[in-house]
């Protein structure tokens, strides 16, 4: 199993991810789930990618929290 975060992507056909070991790989975009997004967590397991909800979840709030405490009083 590998795991990936979506950065950006370049046009139609590639999604600009993170790996595990914070190298920017692109993986054709017609392999991820038609509803993955930027910022999205995936999973590669078993020739596939899918989204890890769970862990996207986890890093929204992360980051929201990090916001919420650059911008306290």
């Amino acid at each position: 199993m590998k795991r990936y975060i979506i950065d950006h992507f370049e046009g139609e056909k590639f999604a600009v991810c993170e790996d595990e070991s914070l190298k920017l790989v692109d993986i054709e975009r017609s392999k991820l789930p038609k509803s993955a997004k930027e910022g999205d967590a995936l999973i590669y397991e078993n020739g596939e990618y899918r989204i890890d909800k769970k862990r996207t979840d986890e890093m929204k709030r992360e980051i929201e929290k990090l916001m919420d405490d650059v911008w306290e009083d």
